[in-house]
């Protein structure tokens, strides 16, 4: 359960390995996998396990160091799968197409289409 008493965002269920999902990274505080609907030939979402924050404007403002972990985390991964070239992208609220409201980020690479702003 988060602390607002809903229940857990499916980040935390994949932390947990309660869902699978294809893991690429994993540190003590973050995890980075597949995206199960890529928008690009890249796109892996790397997220913080704890689901304290549901956007990265609350992260920065509460845990910079996380935040610089993940971006971190994703370049790793860009530099792995892409050459280093890489979006970075982190949806925050509904309306910018934010679906699930535990913090993270998307890590698009190779042949981006118009439509490749990632949802989720």
């Amino acid at each position: 359960m988060s602390s607002t008493g809903e229940t857990s965002s499916i980040f935390s269920r994949i932390v947990a390995r309660e869902i699978p999902a294809t893991i690429v990274a994993e540190t003590d505080t973050v995890i980075a996998f597949e995206d199960i609907a890529p928008k690009a030939p890249v796109h892996v979402l790397v997220v913080p396990k704890t689901e304290k924050y549901r956007n990265v404007v609350e992260l920065a403002a509460g845990d910079p160091e996380l935040l610089a972990e993940i971006v971190a985390l994703a370049s790793r991964i860009a530099e792995e799968r892409a050459g280093g070239e890489f979006r970075l992208v982190f949806n925050t609220g509904e309306a910018a197409g934010q679906t699930v409201f535990h913090v993270h980020a998307h890590v698009l690479a190779g042949s981006l289409g118009e439509d490749s702003l990632a949802d989720g």
